[in-house]
C-alpha cells in the first residue's frame, strides 16, 4: 500500500476505554508543489488541538513527502500519474498510475477510517476524492487560486464542499454554488512570527530607511532580477533593498552594496524578513498574497504572463487589486521607469493600502474551514 509511517492499531483495551483512546481521524492530501502542501500544514495546529488525528496521503516521490515528515505526520504514498494537456509519451503510461492509485488509495481510506477527507489540489489527489467517495466519505476540496486547476475540476463533483480563495472564484462555480463557501487561504502560523531583530541582523539593515523586499517566486525571475538591479542606485537613495533573487542568480558585483543583500532563497528566514519589510514586490502566486494580505504588507504584484502559466497569477493579481489590497504591473509593461514609478505610487498610497486589508476577512481562513470539517465530518463513535 505505501505508507511511509504505519498507522498502527490500538492496543487492546476493554472497549469502553478504546472509545476514550480513539480520536477522530482525518486524512490530508494535496502534492505536486510546496502550494499543495502548505496550506494543509497550516491546518495541523488547530486540527490537533481540536482533538484530531491527521495522516497524509501523497505520492510516493512529490515534494509532499518531505514537507509532510518534516512535520511529522504519518504519510501514504500511492501511485500517481499526471493529466497533462500537451503531447508526452507518458500520456499513454500514466493512466495506469492514476488506475493503481485509485486502489492504493482505496485500501488506505479502508485501512485509516476517516471520519472526513481534505483536499489541497495536486494531481495525486484525484485517486484520494474518488476512493473516499465510493466509501461515503465526506471529501473537502480548498482551490487555492481565482481558476480552478484541472484536478480540482475533475474531482469537485465528488467533493462535499469546496472552499474557495477568491469570492470571484464562487460565480465560476455556479453549476456545485450549494457546495462552494468562500474561505480565503489557510496560512501557516510560523510565517506569522517573524522576529524583527532577526531580519535586521540577516541583511545588516537599520531602522532609519524603509526596506523594500523584493522576491521573483521561489526560482526567481530574470525579467524582475534585471528591472531592480537597472534602478538600484536609485531605489537605494531611499530604501534599503532585501532581494530573494533565485538559485544561480547572486551578482558578485552587488555583494558589497551597503543597501542591498541579496539571497538565492530564503527558507526558514522568510518570515524574519517579512517581519521587516516596509513594501514588498512579487509574483502572485496565491500563497504568496494571502501572505502579504495577513501580515498587511503593502505590495507591488508583477504576475506571471500567460506566456509561461496558465494565467491564473494575473487574475489573482487582478482580483487583489480590484479591493485594493495590491498594485499590479503586468509583466509586459515592466520596464525600469514603470517599476521605478509604481514602487514610488506604492509607496505613496502605502496607509490607503493597509487600510483595505485591515477590512479583510480573508484572515480568518484557517477557523472558517474547521468549521467546515466539523459540519460535514461522519459522526465519531
Amino acid at each position: 500500500m505505501g505508507a511511509t509511517n504505519q498507522i498502527e492499531d490500538q492496543p487492546n483495551l476493554p472497549s469502553d476505554h478504546k472509545k476514550l483512546a480513539e480520536k477522530p481521524k482525518i486524512v490530508l492530501t494535496g502534492g505536486g508543489t510546496a502550494g499543495h502542501v502548505s496550506p494543509n500544514l497550516a491546518l495541523t495546529a488547530s486540527l490537533e488541538s481540536d482533538g484530531w488525528e491527521i495522516i497524509y496521503i501523497g505520492s510516493k516521490q512529490g515534494i509532499e513527502k518531505q514537507l509532510v515528515a518534516e512535520a511529522g505526520i504519518p504519510y501514504y504514498g500511492i501511485s500517481s500519474g499526471k493529466l497533462r494537456r500537451y503531447f508526452s509519451w507518458q500520456n499513454f503510461i500514466d493512466p495506469f498510475k492514476v488506475i493503481k492509485g485509485i486502489f492504493d488509495a482505496y485500501f488506505a481510506i479502508a485501512k485509516i477510517k476517516p471520519k472526513v477527507v481534505f483536499s489541497k489540489g495536486g494531481f495525486v489527489t484525484v485517486p484520494v476524492i474518488f476512493a473516499s467517495w465510493l466509501q461515503r466519505i465526506p471529501v473537502i476540496i480548498h482551490e487555492s487560486d481565482f481558476s480552478s486547476g484541472l484536478a480540482n475540476r475533475l474531482s469537485i463533483p465528488f467533493a462535499t464542499k469546496v472552499c474557495v480563495t477568491f469570492p470571484e472564484t464562487v460565480k465560476h462555480l455556479a453549476k456545485y454554488a450549494a457546495k462552494v463557501k468562500h474561505t480565503g487561504l489557510p496560512i501557516r502560523s510560523d510565517i506569522l512570527q517573524g522576529n524583527v531583530d532577526k531580519g535586521r541582523a540577516l541583511c545588516g539593515f537599520n531602522a532609519e530607511l524603509p526596506i523594500l523586499f523584493v522576491v521573483g517566486g521561489s526560482t526567481g525571475s530574470a525579467k524582475i532580477n534585471q528591472a531592480v538591479r537597472s534602478v538600484l542606485d536609485i531605489l537605494t537613495q531611499n530604501h534599503q533593498v532585501i532581494h530573494a533573487c533565485g538559485k544561480g542568480n547572486l551578482d558578485s558585483n552587488l555583494k558589497e552594496h551597503p543597501r542591498y543583500q541579496q539571497f538565492e532563497y530564503l527558507g526558514t528566514e522568510l518570515a524574519d524578513i517579512l517581519a521587516i519589510a516596509d513594501l514588498v514586490v512579487s509574483r502572485s502566486g496565491a500563497n504568496a498574497v494571502f501572505e502579504f494580505l495577513t501580515l498587511r504588507k503593502p505590495n507591488l504584484l508583477i504576475p506571471l504572463s500567460k506566456l509561461s502559466s496558465r494565467g491564473d497569477q494575473i487574475l489573482n493579481a487582478k482580483s487583489f487589486q480590484s479591493r485594493g489590497y495590491s498594485a499590479v504591473l503586468f509583466e509586459e509593461d515592466l520596464t525600469s521607469e514603470s517599476l521605478l514609478s509604481a514602487i514610488a505610487d506604492l509607496n505613496m498610497r502605502r496607509d490607503e493600502y493597509i487600510e483595505n486589508m485591515n477590512k479583510s476577512e480573508d484572515a480568518n481562513a484557517i477557523a472558517q474551514i474547521i468549521a467546515l470539517i466539523k459540519s460535514v465530518a461522519k459522526p465519531h463513535s
